[in-house]
């Protein structure tokens, strides 16, 4: 039901289609050559065996390359980083395919440090347009009232409040008509209002968003057949605490659902090699040029204060339930680990020099020796005591907490920049950090490896006390 009565946006990518097939077949007219008598990557007449020959394969495989990599999938609540992240990733493999041409046709000559010239010229007006049809937009729906998305929210709950806050953004262009709920206060109507308002205002809502713990299955069934006898959208909204994951596949054994984990694009083959490599780049120059020091120099202040180790090993989970031994520097008197219980704040075990080194987050920096081993990677969800693994399992979803040990785990994640880390007090602590462990491996990408590195530094900068 992507049917939109009134609107325009959807000649938006055709146009962008278009207009990134003609830059990219206009660059490689006027500015690389083919031979080195010529100053172009095609000779300047358009259209001769070798432009027609490059037009095919240009249109084809830009296509294909774009649908396989969703290069076009933008919407209005689409990020910035994902489109950065599209960008890149589309010009690895545009550029690949490129290079496969000229390698292919050899006869035609051309040179490989043009061809890459090529690229970054044809790329650098693609990016552009991209950009500034995403601003352009946004301008259009902040300050011309115009791309407009009239809606309607259905129940009430945290879901609901979060979805409110995203809609506030003038910059998306949604437009709240009407919120029906029957315990809010802030509201227009009961659920069963919403019903005769839908009927007044048929030809003027374009999406009907549904809190899934408010209805019931009578009520689902008519916001749907209303839905598809109106042309609108209607999406529902999950029970946050169910922790619900695209991630999952289901299918059928005769009459008996089944689920298995999809392969997540984090654990792809040449994803798993781009972060491993990643990974071991990083981990080499903490260990060189952070660790070789900083381990000398706590050495001498742990040791003026207590007796023990400079780093102890604990049991943590790893991926697929596998324990390993995570290191750490040293911050309490004592090194055997209890059962079943972090840190605290105000922990009696705790040194003066180990308060300072857990503030700071320092006592986590020998986990690169772990990450440079294999056993975790610079960004993950963080590994749990292994008692805590089989206790939190039991108080949210399962699916999703196997689910959560498909990736290796990480010195840091997006749950610890959002604020999640550390002290586990009540179960929404670990139901909101597993809810971002899970989106972070949904949604992974180069780029957000790259936000949570520079969040967690900056955070560690600010002296973020939220690190017991």
């Amino acid at each position: 039901m992507e049917f939109k009565r009134g609107r325009y946006s959807w000649v938006l990518r055709p146009v962008l289609i278009v207009s990134d097939l003609v830059i990219l077949n206009i660059f490689s007219v006027v500015l690389l050559k083919f031979n080195k008598q010529d100053l172009y990557f095609f000779p300047i007449e358009l259209f001769n065996d070798k432009n027609v020959l490059y037009l095919i394969y240009s249109i084809v495989f830009w296509l294909l390359s774009t649908h396989f990599l969703k290069f076009y999938k933008v919407y209005r609540y689409t990020s910035l980083l994902n489109i950065l992240s599209l960008i890149i990733k589309q010009f690895f493999v545009y550029s690949i395919l490129v290079y496969a041409f000229v390698g292919f046709f050899r006869s035609i000559n051309i040179e490989v440090d043009l061809a890459l010239e090529y690229l970054f010229c044809a790329f650098g007006a693609i990016s552009f347009i991209k950009l500034l049809s995403y601003y352009v937009l946004k301008y259009f729906r902040i300050y011309l009232k115009g791309n407009l998305r009239n809606i309607i929210l259905i129940g009430s709950g945290y879901s609901v409040d979060e979805l409110k806050k995203v809609f506030n953004k003038k910059e998306l262009g949604y437009n709240v008509k009407a919120v029906f709920s029957n315990t809010e206060s802030d509201r227009s109507g009961s659920i069963e209002d919403s019903f005769n308002y839908l009927k007044q205002n048929k030809d003027n809502i374009d999406e009907i968003y549904c809190s899934i713990n408010d209805l019931e299955e009578k009520d689902i069934n008519e916001y749907v057949r209303y839905a598809n006898l109106n042309y609108c959208n209607i999406k529902f909204i999950p029970d946050t605490k169910k922790l619900f994951t695209k991630c999952f596949k289901t299918d059928y054994y005769n009459y008996v659902p089944v689920l298995s984990i999809q392969e997540v694009a984090l654990n792809n083959d040449v994803n798993k090699f781009l972060k491993r490599t990643f990974d071991i780049v990083f981990s080499l120059f903490i260990i060189i040029f952070v660790l070789s020091w900083g381990s000398v120099i706590l050495f001498f202040l742990i040791k003026l204060e207590s007796k023990g180790p400079l780093i102890y090993k604990h049991k943590r989970t790893g991926i697929s339930y596998h324990p390993f031994n995570c290191y750490k520097y040293r911050s309490l008197t004592v090194t055997k680990e209890s059962k079943g219980t972090y840190v605290t704040e105000n922990d009696k075990r705790l040194t003066v020099i180990g308060k300072f080194i857990r503030r700071t987050s320092i006592d986590e920096l020998p986990q690169f020796i772990n990450v440079l081993k294999g056993d975790m990677s610079v960004v993950g969800p963080r590994p749990h005591m292994l008692s805590y693994t089989d206790d939190y399992s039991k108080k949210i979803n399962k699916y999703n907490f196997i689910f959560r040990h498909n990736v290796k785990p990480g010195v840091t994640g997006l749950a610890q920049i959002k604020g999640y880390r550390g002290e586990i007090k009540c179960d929404k602590d670990i139901i909101n950090r597993v809810k971002y462990d899970i989106f972070y491996i949904e949604n992974w990408s180069a780029l957000l490896d790259v936000k949570i590195i520079f969040q967690t530094i900056i955070n560690i900068i600010k002296g973020d006390d939220n690190a017991y």
